[in-house]
């Protein structure tokens, strides 16, 4: 493992960067849906809001008992975070009547503001890697809901190895680093998300935002154009129907009597 440095990490969050490539922050997206990694099979259930309960547009999370957009990219474009704020404000998606939207909260990892300056590669501290990362300090804290949706219901990895790095030094890369895994949600990107907290030591001039691909929690500059995920307090949209597993179990077992036929 390479020890990184700080300005290795800063330089790095000017792109978003995954395994051995490198991406530009608004380049390419990422639906793959790994089973047994991360909760979020048992965490998050579907929800409707188009009126049509056989689609899925939204997940209830039920650890923290909001709802997540399924469509990570609904907002469509990148936005300043006065405008990703008012975005969600009034976002009433699918014309559903479901109005209350935010952006995820980053509350502070160690209870206060007044250190947020400082920096941790290991998740003692906001700003940094590894934030409610298994096997940390605050392991499955749900202060920071975008870091707790990357390391906990997705289960991804940071660039930099919590059990071999320190405070000060980053490990890295971590073996499988970056997003791997995007469960049930469409058009995740390589990119830095807002959140809706402001950034204390410059509340003026910058916010928390989360890079989904690196892992890492700082604060962004608030008139940059950064992604924008959707999400609403409690559980909100209709139960979607699910499909019975006995009807999976028919339709495989018709498609395999199609592929016979026509093999004959």
């Amino acid at each position: 493992m390479k020890k990184q440095t700080l300005s290795a990490i800063a330089a790095c969050s000017l792109i978003a960067c995954t395994g051995s490539t490198v991406f530009a922050a608004s380049s390419g997206t990422f639906d793959v849906s790994v089973s047994g990694q991360g909760t979020w099979e048992t965490t998050l259930q579907g929800r409707d809001l188009d009126g049509n309960a056989a689609t899925t547009e939204a997940y209830y999370d039920t650890v923290l008992d909001v709802t997540w957009m399924a469509d990570v990219f609904y907002a469509g474009t990148e936005m300043t975070w006065s405008d990703a704020n008012a975005w969600a404000a009034t976002l009433d998606p699918y014309g559903s009547g479901i109005t209350g939207w935010r952006l995820p909260y980053a509350n502070p990892i160690d209870g206060t503001t007044a250190n947020d300056e400082n920096f941790s590669y290991i998740g003692t501290e906001d700003r940094g890697t590894n934030i409610s990362a298994p096997g940390t300090m605050y392991a499955g804290s749900t202060a920071n809901e975008l870091a707790h949706m990357s390391f906990n219901t997705l289960g991804n990895l940071s660039y930099c190895d919590p059990s071999l790095s320190t405070t000060s030094s980053c490990s890295g890369p971590q073996p499988g680093w970056g997003i791997s895994n995007t469960g049930p949600f469409s058009n995740v990107k390589h990119a830095y998300f807002w959140t809706a907290m402001e950034y204390a030591p410059d509340n003026d001039h910058y916010a928390w935002h989360f890079d989904m691909s690196y892992g890492n929690n700082a604060p962004g500059y608030k008139y940059g154009n950064y992604q924008s995920w959707a999400v609403h307090d409690g559980d909100v949209g209709a139960s979607v129907v699910p499909i019975p597993a006995a009807a999976w179990l028919f339709g495989s077992g018709l498609l395999g009597l199609i592929g016979i036929a026509r093999k004959k």
